[in-house]
């Protein structure tokens, strides 16, 4: 990835969102829920106390409302600070 996040921000690659349920009921556009969950494919370097948890590649899930949508080469992803991470997968 060509853009390289800066301090405790992270991008991630947004997972896309449920096309059926379980039982296979098909959810329409305007049912379906913001994913909360992705992969890290670029990281910061930190801050100067706080060295980052997360690394490339990681499977990670973040809140709701977590991170700015951005667009590059036609994909959309998520830039966030580390602090907006619940967990890693």
């Amino acid at each position: 990835m060509s853009i390289k996040p800066l301090a405790d921000r992270v991008i991630v690659e947004v997972s896309p969102a449920e096309e059926k349920t379980a039982s296979g009921i098909i959810i329409p556009d305007t049912a379906k829920e913001k994913p909360q969950q992705g992969l890290v494919v670029a990281v910061g370097g930190g801050k100067k106390d706080e060295p980052m948890t997360v690394k490339v590649g990681d499977k990670i899930l973040y809140g709701k409302y977590a991170g700015t949508e951005i667009q590059h080469d036609g994909k959309e992803y998520l830039i966030m600070r580390e602090s907006d991470i619940f967990a890693v997968v």
